[in-house]
């Protein structure tokens, strides 16, 4: 199990015109991922050259604690629910750890 810092990254492609309802059920979802064991922070921001584009950014304490811990919790079920069918396509999430600078 790794322990280093990870932050999980994704592009995501709203449906035209679902915008302003993603951004709702994004608020409602985030209560479902940030109370997960190992989870540090969540950033989501809009595009401005492509307003139906959000990149998420989730800090969590270790890989695990995303694909093991939140990815299989009670609580994805939910968080896929009201978020997914907003996406098309679906986005890629990648994870990424710091390097020296």
């Amino acid at each position: 199990m790794t322990t280093t810092p990870v932050l999980e990254h994704g592009l995501l492609t709203i449906k035209t015109g679902g915008e302003a309802a993603f951004e709702t059920a994004l608020r409602g979802a985030v209560p479902l991922i940030s109370g997960q064991p190992g989870f540090v922070s969540i950033r989501v921001s809009r595009c401005l050259e492509r307003p139906h584009t959000y990149l998420l950014l989730v800090e969590w304490d270790s890989l695990e604690a995303h694909t093991e811990g939140f990815r299989k919790s009670a609580e994805y079920g939910p968080w896929r629910d009201a978020l997914h069918h907003f996406y098309d396509p679906m986005p890629t999430i990648e994870h990424f750890v710091d390097v020296p600078a």
